[in-house]
């Protein structure tokens, strides 16, 4: 070293050490992403794993539970089996009293009879008793559970999932949420069958990827359609980018779902064209760029057409403690929660005009809203409504009826002479089931499962009146009360007819197969 310095590196030297650099860094946003994705299936598998950790012995505990309680139930009993399986069922609001809670409870019930090696378990943010809650359900749905097979995980982040926190991009919103809340559902408790009653269709991936557990879902609605985007106003294009993109992710998620039943033909055609890639017909496919997306993604379960389940319906017992010849009173009766998308106001608008220019013998017919309410949204709606029949001047005419015990429907089923549906795109109707039964003639919108399913001609003659417009409704109330008494029995007796397709013992019996499907999945003798 000359003058002690330090020799200088040579140029070739330092460009063979630090040339790597830059480009290492340029493809950070290449190779990370493709790394994650090659590396996914491990990682989540890992996650899982750590969250079964969290759930320590409960699943031993809740087993053993069940067990000692069917031993007390039950003490001169031999054998009692032991449960030893896990059947979760999300279902956040589990303790409302609409026809998604009755499909709920109807197929838990038919677990007990079926499986009795099953516990079934409910996610549920709803913090009441298990003895409230199995009252609760005997009194509004007359179904008895055994108690020993049932139990429930109570959530505290349920908020997450309600449509009050999420006031901008709702959707996207609210299935995070559902997300949200299912991780702390399944820190708690891990099931052997996880099942989707409620609509949350990314849960029951994140069960498949962390637990590479069977999953199935009981769809009453698909959470996006093309109807919804076709329902969008031309000028309201960032909107419809948005849903667009939904689409295909909700899309993505119900093709990894093991078993899928809907509750409607109008359901099951939509979740065809979302999840299956199959097109139905009376089904509105997707446009352009995004239809060849939604087919794509889609595609590989082409073939494994969703099926139809149809809600279960006390149809037998209604028809045996209803008499259809019986004078009935002028009322008008709507079994409905009581949610904006049921569309109250529209049958308030029709019941008024109706009575405008009802002839003088039927001035003072009566309307009645029957229906559950489930939070504060719901209690304000009420109060909404209220607001707007004495608007309307028909106050005096029209009755409202909260949280009705089961008891308390069956007697408006028999008194009133017309039910009505106001809700578009309906999925099912539950509500319109119970009208046929107790022979109630339906005044029913057109479209969804009221028109496709339930209000259809039955031997050549219909079975009650469709409407879409408040004009169409009032003559519907008009029609269906000014039939003389041989065309009002007739007509009741083919719509009770047709009622008995959705009885409680076919959903059971079906809801038998979904269930077979799961734990052939579960024991590996079948694959999807």
């Amino acid at each position: 070293m000359a003058g002690g310095h330090a020799a200088p590196v040579p140029d070739e030297e330092v460009c063979t050490y630090c040339a790597w650099v830059p480009y290492a860094i340029a493809a950070v946003p290449v190779v990370l992403p493709l790394l994650l994705f090659l590396l996914q299936r491990p990682i989540l598998f890992l996650i899982g794993l750590y969250i079964r950790s969290q759930n320590g012995d409960k699943r031993e505990l809740l087993l053993r539970v069940s067990h000692e309680e069917a031993c007390r139930i039950n003490p001169a009993q031999k054998d009692i089996t032991k449960p030893s399986l896990i059947a979760g069922f999300f279902h956040p609001y589990c303790n409302a009293g609409g026809g998604g809670e009755r499909v709920l409870w109807a197929a838990i019930h038919a677990n007990q009879k079926r499986h009795p090696e099953l516990l079934n378990v409910v996610y549920t943010g709803d913090h009441v008793t298990k003895t409230t809650m199995l009252n609760n359900v005997l009194h509004r749905f007359d179904i008895s559970l055994n108690p020993s097979l049932v139990q429930f995980i109570h959530l505290q982040k349920r908020h997450l999932v309600s449509s009050s926190s999420w006031p901008r991009f709702t959707l996207l919103g609210q299935s995070l949420g559902s997300v949200f809340l299912a991780l702390e559902a399944f820190g708690m408790l891990v099931p052997d069958i996880y099942i989707d009653t409620m609509g949350y269709a990314f849960t029951v991936i994140l069960a498949k990827k962390l637990f590479r557990i069977p999953t199935g879902a009981y769809v009453h609605y698909p959470t996006i359609s093309t109807d919804m985007l076709g329902a969008l106003s031309p000028t309201n294009r960032l909107k419809k980018r948005y849903w667009e993109v939904f689409a295909l992710l909700y899309s993505w998620a119900g093709t990894e779902i093991d078993v899928v039943v809907a509750n409607s033909s109008w359901t099951a055609g939509h979740l065809n064209s979302l999840w299956r890639g199959i097109s139905s017909k009376g089904t509105p496919e997707f446009t352009g760029f995004l239809n060849g997306l939604v087919k794509w993604i889609s595609g590989r379960r082409r073939g494994e057409n969703v099926q139809v389940l149809f809600p279960p319906c006390a149809v037998k017992k209604l028809a045996e403690s209803i008499q259809l010849k019986e004078q009935r009173d002028n009322a008008i009766l709507y079994i409905a929660q009581f949610r904006p998308e049921k569309n109250h106001p529209l049958v308030l608008q029709a019941f008024q005009q109706f009575l405008r220019s009802a002839p003088e013998g039927l001035k003072g017919t009566k309307l009645v809203f029957i229906g559950s309410v489930r939070e504060d949204q719901d209690e304000k709606k009420v109060y909404e409504l209220r607001l707007l029949a004495k608007e309307l001047q028909i106050e005096n005419n029209v009755l409202f009826i909260t949280n009705a015990p089961w008891g308390d429907v069956i007697k408006w089923l028999g008194q009133a002479s017309v039910g009505v549906n106001a809700m578009w795109n309906e999925h099912f109707g539950i509500g319109v089931v119970e009208y046929q039964a107790a022979g109630l003639i339906g005044v029913v919108h057109d479209s969804g499962g009221p028109k496709l399913d339930i209000v259809v001609e039955i031997d050549g003659e219909r079975t009650g009146y469709h409407a879409e417009t408040a004009d169409q409704y009032a003559e519907g109330f008009k029609q269906a009360l000014s039939l003389d008494p041989k065309e009002t029995v007739a007509m009741r007796e083919r719509a009770r007819k047709s009622s008995m397709r959705f009885s409680e013992e076919i959903f059971a019996d079906q809801w038998d197969g979904v269930m077979d499907s799961l734990l052939a999945i579960k024991e590996g003798k079948k694959k999807r």
